[in-house]
């Protein structure tokens, strides 16, 4: 028996290809960005603010998945939005790009999160608590 999750149709993975490459943003794509323009972006960190605090990513702007709605006025539609949160398994940072897509910013996912981002050794920053 055949699962009917997996498709044969060639026509129906190149459109789904291109618009994963097209929202989400890898996390070298993103490190080079950082160092070449970070003027140009929104990093948007939506993990719990316990998490944020423990290490985030460098020019990242806290705003949890839960009062995104409210904060959303505090981003540019001039600038690309990167969001991302935990780890390539967690949904909210799909869900945050959704509400900003639908209220008309540009936004991209980036790929694996925070975890991926660590994993590969790139910089991160903890804030104190002071």
């Amino acid at each position: 028996m055949h699962d009917k999750k997996l498709t044969f149709d060639s026509s129906k993975a190149r459109e789904y290809f291109l618009k994963e490459i097209s929202f989400n943003a890898s996390p070298y794509e993103l490190h080079e960005k950082i160092k070449d323009c970070i003027e140009d972006l929104n990093i948007i960190d939506v993990r719990k603010y316990d998490d944020y605090i423990d290490g985030h990513i460098p020019f990242a702007i806290h705003v949890p998945f839960d009062s995104l709605e409210e904060h959303i006025v505090m981003f540019e539609k001039d600038k690309l939005n990167v969001v991302y949160s935990y780890c390539p398994y967690c949904k909210m940072a799909s869900k945050a790009a959704y509400t900003l897509a639908d209220k008309g910013y540009p936004v991209v996912v980036l790929k694996g999160g925070y975890k991926i981002w660590c994993k590969i050794g790139y910089d991160t920053v903890k804030t104190s608590d002071n």
